[in-house]
C-alpha cells in the first residue's frame, strides 16, 4: 500500500526545517531557515504567527508554554512567544561567519544537540554540539550537513547522519546526560535507496523516520535499521518529521524550494509546503530543554 502525505500548509518555504509540536498551545512550529523566519501554525493548518529574526534559524526546543530556546545563525537564544523578546544563551560558532546551524533536537534528558555547517555547504567545517544546564560541549567535528538527530524513546542512542555520507550512524549515550557514551556504529546505508537522509524522528515503538533530500518520500528504520515503510512526500526536497495532534499520531513533514529549477518548480508548485499524514503510530512528545 502507497502512502501519501497530503498538503497541510502551503508556505513555499526556501528551505522548510525544524517541525516542533507544541502539546501546551497545540500548535505546530515550524522554521524557513533561508528567510530567516518562525512560523506557527494551529490544527486546521493556518499560519497563526510568525516571527522575522535578523539571523538565520534553525530549530527550537520546548522550554514552557509561552518560551522557545531556538538554535539560530550565533547560537543558542531564549525566545518569548508572547512578547518576541529575546535572551543569548550562548554563542556558538559566533566567531566564524561562514557558518549556521542546522538540524537540532532536545534528548530525553534535556540536553540539546546543535548542529552546525558551512552555509554553502561542501566544506567538512560544521560540528554538533551538546547543551545542558549552561554547560556547551562540542561532540561531533568535522560534519558537512549534520541531519538525523534524534534518540530512541529510552534516551540510551542517538541517531545522527552527515547527509553527504548516506549512512545513519548510532551511538550509545547516557540516559540522564545526553552525552555519548560509546562509539560511532552503522545504522543504515541509505546510499542505495532513494534521496539522503535529511531530518529524523523516533516514535513511540523505537522505529526512526527518516525524511529523504531528493528523495520524495520519509523512511521509517526498524530498530536494525532495516526499511519497514515508506510515506510519499509530492515533492523531491522532503527536509524533516515531526509527531503531532492531540493523539501524537498526525505526522508533519516539512519540505524545500531551494535550488530547484524554473522547470522542476513548475511541477513541483507545493514545493516548501508542509505535508501531514495521519498514522496509526503515535510518535513521542518532544522533550523539555534544561537551560
Amino acid at each position: 500500500m502507497t502512502e501519501t502525505a497530503r498538503l497541510f500548509i502551503d508556505s513555499k518555504c526556501s528551505l522548510g526545517e525544524g517541525p516542533l509540536w507544541h502539546p501546551g498551545r497545540q500548535q505546530l512550529f515550524f522554521f524557513d531557515i533561508n528567510e530567516e523566519s518562525l512560523f506557527a501554525a494551529n490544527t486546521a493548518g493556518e499560519i497563526v504567527e510568525s516571527w522575522l529574526f535578523n539571523e538565520s534559524v534553525a530549530a527550537a526546543g520546548i522550554v514552557d508554554n509561552d518560551t522557545l530556546a531556538i538554535v539560530t545563525e550565533n547560537g543558542l537564544i531564549r525566545f518569548d512567544l508572547t512578547v518576541g523578546g529575546i535572551n543569548r544563551l550562548e554563542d556558538i560558532e559566533r566567531d566564524i561567519p561562514t557558518n549556521r546551524a542546522n538540524d537540532s533536537r532536545v534528548h530525553p534528558s534535556g540536553a540539546f544537540w546543535i548542529g552546525t555547517m558551512v552555509k554553502d555547504e561542501g566544506p567538512k567545517d560544521g560540528s554538533v554540539y551538546h547543551y545542558r544546564a549552561g554547560t556547551l560541549t562540542r561532540i561531533i567535528e568535522n560534519a558537512a550537513i549534520p541531519n538525523a538527530t534524534c534518540f530512541s524513546p529510552d534516551g540510551r542512542i542517538a541517531y545522527w547522519s552527515d547527509t553527504p555520507t548516506q549512512k545513519i550512524m548510532k551511538c550509545a549515550t547516557d540516559p540522564e546526560t545526553g552525552l555519548p557514551i560509546g562509539e560511532w556504529e552503522l545504522f543504515a546505508d541509505v546510499s542505495g535507496h532513494r534521496g539522503y537522509p535529511d531530518g529524523a524522528v523516533v516514535d513511540s515503538q523505537g522505529y526512526l523516520w527518516n525524511a529523504r533530500w531528493g528523495g520524495s518520500c520519509v523512511v521509517r528504520h526498524a530498530p536494525d535499521g532495516s526499511i519497514d515503510r515508506i510515506i510519499e512526500v509530492p515533492v523531491s526536497q522532503v527536509t524533516c518529521p515531526a509527531f503531532g495532534g492531540k493523539d501524537l499520531k498526525t505526522m508533519f513533514i516539512t519540505t524545500a524550494s531551494k535550488g530547484l529549477s524554473e522547470e522542476q518548480l513548475a511541477k513541483e508548485k507545493l514545493a516548501g509546503g508542509v505535508f501531514a499524514i495521519e498514522l496509526e503510530i503515535p510518535g513521542l512528545p518532544e522533550s523539555t530543554v534544561i537551560l
